[in-house]
């Protein structure tokens, strides 16, 4: 059977009541929120300036000064601005929303007479519009603003943002394209393709679609954009000094037409986001080419470039991806807006066609990496997700540098932060999608949502107790009874062992299952619930026996969650524990545990420096280990009780 296309359920029509997540529901709109307002107006002590309001001030003149920051500054305030509008349209703050009209009235007055909004070129080069594509993200920067106007007009209704930004994408529409006279280029830095979906899907104009699907067409195709504009700028580039080497064509993806590519390369970030953008695409165009071109890049990442954690590019030269199976521990990238943008690439291939793999990959990073990015207090983040920490390298070997112990307060580029903050706050968009008379649940969230069968609403409400138990229900609330669907996702993390109940009564499942998803097909009456209980036992992994920074190794998984060692648990020397898979794990809820989680132990062995005999580094070997209790905790806790050793995989005896 092939799998179904799916639409989304509105963010305005979905509730987040999750016991679990309502922890970061209200921390997100209480502190990371108003945190973040703060960090881009710079008034945070001791963390790094954003000057993101300040550039914008500058732009609508309103301040005097000069330009200060990265080139792409725009997009991080464009990011916590669509935050803010998620949170706004499922909990109004008046406070909140004077914040967000002012910043939307910047960037208005800060608009060209022909729509073009950039606050560096308007303050630094305005003669320079449009002339390095690659290395300057203005069509980047642009994304990220339909992406936050778009957001601004769902929370509130109000047109004034999304008229400018339509006009800014006017603007570029009348630059780039096909026809004679306009420029066929396309950005270094993808995300005005999928930024230009949600244009077309929220106004209908099908200018915007047919300007994404360009950017995405042309993009690798010979004579080579990139080339020949390095050419016409007479072979300067920004990271170069005068005259430097020929564009780099793989690391922006742009070295192969996009159909072509059958393996995830350059950086991760960009990377994600144009697949993004192309499953979108083939899902409007019902285009089974470049379908197939998103279920081949798809497999590639997660089945041979992505972490246990669901992190992706491995290498910090780039922020990249390698090569198949290159996944190191202690030097891992893993940059938590890579995972994001993964996320973004798993709910559209979703979309595309409901498969429970998406699903899975899109759970998995979603716990562990988006969520192990932030601190619990939602004010300080990691940039980079390692799975293993060493703090005396980390501080000491330049291969290490870029591996923090402890979470910042900011970063100069704080692409991270507001994009874990919009991730968050949209969450319930993550949790369902529909076609037509069938509800898929894709995320185990408590949340009520509701939808239309035949014109009339039906509300589902679910519980769930994940992460720390397996169950799960499902309530029907409807005024006449109505045949339709319920699809409930089978995680892979309980191994095909889950068990149903249909109102009170086992429910056989065998024989509904279509792409991982149980389907329960039924004329369903008001109070109507079904149950179901997925296994959920901590169980030793081990990686493809090509991965070798895992060879003779193995993590500890629970459900959607990875665990992980710590020195605060375990002392020193994490590398030289050792455990038997075969021997017995102990799974127990432990409340005051960094506000309650499941932690486990297991009986291993560490071996002893105080057995070593003398001096020497080294010696014949024997067996010097001692019995040990190891402990593991979540991956998404680690690095919330100080700076220590951290890590994943453990080896195995």
């Amino acid at each position: 059977m092939t799998a179904s296309r799916t639409d989304r359920v509105p963010l305005r029509n979905i509730k987040v009541n999750d016991r679990f997540w309502k922890r970061y529901a209200d921390l997100v709109r209480e502190t990371v929120i108003p945190y973040q307002w703060e960090a881009l107006n710079d008034r945070i002590p001791g963390a790094t300036p954003s000057y993101a309001l300040h550039n914008f001030r500058l732009a609508a003149k309103q301040t005097e000064g000069e330009y200060r920051g990265h080139f792409f500054m725009d997009s991080d305030l464009a990011k916590w601005l669509e935050a803010s509008s998620h949170s706004l349209a499922t909990h109004p703050d008046p406070v909140l929303e004077s914040h967000v009209e002012e910043t939307v009235d910047l960037i208005l007055k800060s608009q060209w007479e022909d729509g073009y909004v950039n606050t560096y070129f308007t303050m630094k080069e305005p003669a320079k519009r449009w002339t390095n594509l690659l290395d300057y993200h203005e069509l980047y920067t642009a994304g990220h603003l339909f992406e936050a106007a778009v957001a601004y007009y769902e929370a509130t209704g109000k047109r004034a943002f999304l008229d400018a930004m339509r006009k800014f994408a006017d603007h570029i529409d009348s630059i780039f394209g096909t026809e004679p006279g306009k420029t066929k280029g396309y950005c270094g830095h993808q995300e005005i393709e999928l930024a230009l979906i949600k244009l077309y899907e929220t106004t209908g104009d099908e200018k915007y679609a047919r300007l994404s699907s360009m950017f995405i067409e042309q993009r690798g195709r010979e004579p080579n954009f990139f080339i020949e504009e390095w050419e016409k700028r007479e072979q300067s580039a920004l990271w170069g000094r005068g005259t430097s080497r020929k564009p780099v064509l793989h690391y922006q993806q742009s070295h192969l037409p996009v159909r072509e590519q059958k393996v995830a390369v350059g950086h991760a970030v960009r990377a994600v986001y144009m697949y993004a953008a192309m499953a979108d695409l083939a899902r409007l165009g019902e285009d089974e080419s470049l379908s197939e071109a998103c279920r081949t890049l798809w497999d590639n990442i997660t089945t041979k470039q992505m972490y246990i954690t669901g992190g992706i590019g491995s290498t910090h030269h780039g922020e990249a991806f390698t090569i198949n199976f290159d996944l190191p521990n202690d030097t891992a990238y893993a940059e938590t807006c890579a995972s994001i943008g993964l996320i973004f690439f798993a709910e559209r291939m979703l979309r595309l066609e409901a498969r429970s793999e998406y699903a899975n990959v899109m759970e998995k990073a979603l716990y562990n990496v988006v969520l192990g990015s932030m601190s619990l207090d939602g004010m300080h983040y990691f940039y980079v997700n390692p799975l293993e920490v060493w703090p005396e390298a980390c501080r000491h070997n330049p291969g290490k540098h870029h591996v923090k112990t402890e979470r910042q307060k900011w970063f100069g580029c704080a692409c991270c932060p507001p994009n874990v903050a919009r991730l968050l706050s949209s969450l319930g968009q993550y949790i369902y999608s529909v076609n037509n008379r069938i509800l898929y649940t894709h995320l185990y969230i408590g949340s009520e949502t509701t939808i239309s069968v035949e014109d009339e609403p039906v509300v589902i409400k679910q519980q769930s107790g994940l992460p720390w138990n397996g169950s799960v229900s499902l309530q029907v609330q409807i005024a006449e009874p109505k045949r339709f669907t319920l699809a409930l996702r089978i995680p892979d993390w309980c191994f095909g062992k889950a068990s149903f109940m249909l109102n009170g009564q086992s429910f056989e499942h065998e024989g509904s299952m279509t792409n991982g998803y149980m389907l329960v097909e039924r004329e369903w009456a008001d109070g109507d619930i079904l149950e179901a209980d997925f296994a959920m036992e901590p169980v030793w992994m081990l990686a493809h026996p090509n991965i070798r920074a895992d060879s003779g190794k193995v993590a500890l998984q629970r459900g959607p969650l990875v665990y992980c060692l710590e020195e605060a648990d375990n002392g020193p020397a994490l590398c030289s524990i050792s455990v038997s898979p075969d021997r017995p794990l102990q799974a127990r809820f432990e409340d005051d545990f960094l506000g309650g989680a499941v932690v486990i132990t297991a009986e291993g062995r560490k071996d002893d420096a105080a057995d070593w005999s003398g001096p020497e580094a080294y010696l014949p070997a024997r067996k010097m280990s001692r019995p040990f209790t190891l402990r593991a905790v979540p991956y998404f806790l680690w690095g919330n009780r100080g700076a220590g050793e951290m890590t994943v995989w453990i080896r195995g005896e």
